[in-house]
């Protein structure tokens, strides 16, 4: 039936005062106005300036009513209507009420409230002389029967006028509502300015138009996003995936809040939207969309996934499972967290479905203790002792699967019930008999509306504004006021926790992380194993207790990792992947130096300067001091090479000395021949300075040592070479070369070098002596103990002027090579300054390329071999001579052979 047809409809029924039909337009016929009042658009129709005496129309059929003096009314979803589509053969309201299936979880809400207004009648200290009662209605999940039954509690009579006060009206004073039907009751209570109280967290709202009568029984949501964050950091789940809800929260949270955990290193594998199932919805209009969001997390690598969603939003996770099974794929892989916004829901279809997967599963909750005597209201609670419970009966009958009596409509089973069946055997996902988070809210929600009864009595009293009975005083007074007085209500509950508002009518409070464990007879604990605190300082805000967690069982009880790529391991850095999330990343080794002690970090850090990496790059290995010693082969075969060689020269002293007044030791210099083996004795044991730890003593003496010694050698050399020649020049007729032969140019070429040299080195002691130091930079694994050259200037100056000797006197002993034999030592001297130069020409670059001890060794090997070479040239022929051919050594000989 079609248009016109169904204004026709709706015209013949006006007389019942108030008509609910479905109807997308909005028309004016005639006298008769109807106007849209649900985002379903469901109409409602009055006769303008219509008297009150018009029959009654159909109330809502499911609600639980408890007089008193002054009431509490709320609104909660807790059976659920399987609709037929509305034909118009009998009144619309009859059609909707085909069949029903209960919201198990819900039911509790209702007993919490019930127990609440128990406890405050039983209790002399509140409210004395005032009883309370209560109103509780069912919305069916439906916008529609919400706003029907938000009229039907304010109207007396059930005669629902808007805008008309029809008979005595009795206003609640505070309306409870769930977060699902929060804003379609507002539409209505706000116009009546009834304050209301939401035990979830409320859709976003506007808080000057929306919000004004509106408190949340819920905390800042900053606090748990907060938490939530921390929680993944804790973890290092770096790597998720996160399921919002598709409405202006769920895009609010990807917008706003997502975007704070990329910046402290969370990335997503996905964010994905999932459909808004109520449960007045079509199911079967989003099934594509739960189809394809399937899909999406399958294929995911994320071990961690965020669901953001609502009351209801379990049922989608259900599903979801459900889909699992059906394609043999396992989502026991998965760690789920979830948000204080959601609670577990499920229909009674949905009793048997499996819940494995929420094992290990966290999730957030309001902050909420257990309140004393509550779980034995429960035990106790069956359908004898509470008749006029009308909820309880279709709770009851569907929880134990039993019929009331054999005719019984709305029930399938063949048991009948007993009454005597205990809510003590019902699994956890039928009904749970510890007060849950939303219950709990419920509870304090009526406790806060009671206290701000007091606080409005007490206020009136002291001001004398009004005279009587306590109960005319509160029934006479515009209860609006006491909105006021609810912003402000403190108090401590029976649960010891203090109860109060912020500015924004928010709940002041934290929330608790709990941890999903299931049973295979489809029970479940939550078990507390963390705390959000908002109220402590922030670094003691978010505990966490990890060795309380159950895993799911395919992590083995180990703490799930849920990363983009595997942790770098310790020695290894982080480098991004081009074009991936920056949580995806190589692992590449640490650089020469550098290490990493701890896994997956960014960068690797440098050892200190005295420690050096292990082959892992994990630790940093303090260095060995390095210097060359007597305990070590290099230094053993040099110490015994320097005191060969200085036996050597000893020996050769001493033949020296002992024929020293035969013609060859004559013929030689002989006190020009005895400086130059004392300064080579002196060369030799001067290797000593050179070997051993380095002190400041030893650094001072070295490098002068040495330059000294060498320069008088080589001088001496020198002086030789110039003897020879004069001698040979000055046999000359009329040579006046005559003069200089003799002591005096030997003693002016040894004198005028060595102090040359000497000058030098006194320079560079008083500019910049050497001294002792730690390279730690040359070698990777070592500290060298060295004697620093403090002038490198000067050095190489003194090493300079000892070359320039060196090549002077082989210059001229190489143009002195041919002479006479008679005179002829100039080809010995020649050949020893020629393996002298070779081996300082050869120094240089070995020297420069060598670092540590065997920079030592090279010079103390060229001191050696130089030395030696000075030796063995210019000595060895004559100790021949000496000792093994005594028969040549004398005049005759000498003038006549090759010296």
């Amino acid at each position: 039936m079609a248009g016109p047809a169904l204004w026709k409809y709706a015209l013949a029924k006006v007389e019942t005062g108030v008509f609910v039909y479905r109807r997308k337009t909005f028309r004016q016929y005639g006298g008769i106005y109807c106007f849209i009042i649900s985002i379903n658009a469901w109409v409602v129709c009055k006769v303008p300036n219509h008297n009150c005496n018009i029959s009654k129309p159909l109330p809502i059929h499911h609600k639980y009513i408890q007089s008193g003096d002054l009431r509490i009314a709320s609104i909660i979803s807790q059976l659920y209507v399987f609709s037929s589509p509305v034909t118009f053969i009998q009144h619309p309201s009859l059609e909707l009420l085909d069949d029903f299936a209960v919201l198990f979880q819900s039911y509790q809400h209702i007993l919490a409230l019930d127990f609440a207004i128990k406890e405050i009648n039983e209790n002399p200290q509140i409210l004395p002389n005032v009883t309370m009662g209560f109103s509780i209605y069912n919305s069916y999940f439906s916008p529609s029967w919400t706003y029907l039954a938000s009229m039907e509690l304010l109207f007396a009579q059930n005669r629902l006028i808007p805008n008309f006060k029809c008979g005595v009206q009795n206003n609640p004073a505070a309306v409870i509502g769930g977060p699902d039907i929060c804003l379609h009751m507002a539409t209505i209570l706000d116009i009546y300015k009834i304050p209301q109280l939401i035990y979830g967290s409320a859709p976003l709202m506007h808080k000057a138009a929306q919000a004004v009568f509106i408190q949340q029984m819920f905390p800042d949501e900053s606090h748990q996003h907060r938490g939530l964050l921390q929680l993944l950091l804790y973890f290092r789940w770096t790597w998720i995936g996160v399921l919002a809800v598709n409405d202006a929260k769920g895009e609010t949270f990807v917008q706003e809040v997502l975007p704070v955990f990329s910046l402290h290193g969370i990335c997503f594998d996905f964010i994905a939207e999932f459909p808004n199932v109520d449960f007045y919805s079509d199911f079967t209009d989003v099934m594509d969309e739960i189809y394809k969001t399937f899909y999406i997390i399958v294929k995911s690598t994320a071990k961690v996934i965020i669901l953001y969603g609502a009351m209801e939003s379990m049922t989608f996770l259900k599903t979801f499972v459900q889909y699992s099974e059906v394609e043999d794929i396992s989502m026991k892989t998965k760690v789920w967290i979830m948000t204080a916004e959601m609670d577990f829901t499920s229909i009674s279809l949905q009793r048997d479905w499996d819940i494995n997967f929420l094992q290990g599963a966290l999730s957030f909750a309001v902050h909420s203790r257990e309140v004393p005597g509550f779980r034995e209201f429960l035990l106790i609670r069956n359908p004898t002792i509470a008749e006029h419970d009308v909820f309880l009966r279709h709770f009851w009958a569907q929880a134990f699967r039993c019929l009331f009596h054999h005719s019984d409509p709305n029930n399938q089973y063949g048991t009948i019930c007993t009454r005597k069946e205990k809510m003590a055997t019902l699994p956890a996902s039928v009904f749970e008999l510890s007060m849950t988070g939303q219950s709990y809210n419920v509870y304090n929600a009526v406790y806060a509306v009671v206290h701000a009864l007091e606080a409005m009595r007490s206020s009136k009293i002291k001001h004398n504004t009004i005279v009587g009975r306590s109960v005319q005083k509160l029934q006479n007074q515009p209860l609006w006021q006491l909105h006021s007085f609810l912003r402000r209500v403190s108090f401590n509950n029976s649960a010891g926790e203090n109860i109060s508002f912020d500015k924004d009518g928010e709940l002041i409070g934290g929330f608790d992380i709990n941890n999903w464990v299931t049973f295979p007879n489809q029970s479940f604990l939550r078990i507390q194993v963390g705390r959000i605190d908002p109220m402590v300082s922030p670094d003691k805000s978010f505990n966490i207790y990890e060795d309380s967690i159950m895993w799911p069982k395919s992590f083995n009880q180990a703490s799930p990792f849920s990363l983009c790529n595997e942790l770098c391991e310790a020695g290894y850095s982080k480098v991004k992947k081009e074009g991936e999330p920056f949580c995806c990343y190589d692992c590449l080794p640490c650089p020469e130096g550098k290490i990493s002690k701890e896994k997956d970090l960014d960068d690797c850090s440098p050892c200190p300067e005295d420690y050096y990496p292990n082959p892992e790059r994990n630790i940093c290995i303090p260095k060995r001091f390095m210097f060359l010693s007597y305990e070590e082969p290099m230094g053993i075969s040099l110490t015994v090479l320097s005191l060969s060689f200085s036996l050597m020269t000893t020996l050769v002293i001493t033949i020296f000395i002992k024929h020293k007044d035969t013609p060859i030791i004559k013929a030689n210099n002989k006190n020009l021949t005895y400086i130059l083996l004392v300064s080579l004795l002196l060369s030799f044991l001067c290797v000593f300075l050179f070997i051993g730890k380095p002190d400041k003593i030893v650094c001072l003496l070295r490098q002068p040592a040495f330059g000294i010694i060498f320069s008088v050698a080589v001088s001496c050399v020198l002086a030789k070479t110039f003897v020879v020649v004069l001698a040979f020049m000055a046999t000359k007729p009329g040579s006046r070369l005559r003069k200089w032969v003799g002591g005096r140019m030997v003693s002016f070429i040894l004198l005028s070098c060595s102090l040359v040299q000497a000058s030098f080195c006194s320079v560079w002691l008083i500019m910049s002596p050497p001294y002792p130091d730690f390279d730690v930079h040359s070698l990777s694994e070592e500290v060298i103990m060295e004697c620093s050259e403090g002038s490198v200037t000067m050095f190489y100056c003194v090493l300079s002027f000892l070359g320039f000797l060196a090549v002077v006197s082989f210059s001229a002993a190489f143009l002195a090579r041919k002479l006479p034999d008679s005179f002829n030592e100039a080809k010995f001297i020649t050949f020893s300054m020629l393996v002298f130069c070779s081996v300082w020409l050869c120094f240089v670059p070995t020297y420069l390329s060598t670092r540590g001890k065997y920079m030592l060794a090279v010079e103390i090997f060229s001191m050696i071999s130089s030395s030696a070479g000075l030796l063995v040239c210019i000595f060895f022929p004559k100790c021949f001579i000496i000792v093994m051919r005594p028969e040549l050594n004398n005049k005759h000989h000498l003038m006549k052979r090759k010296i």
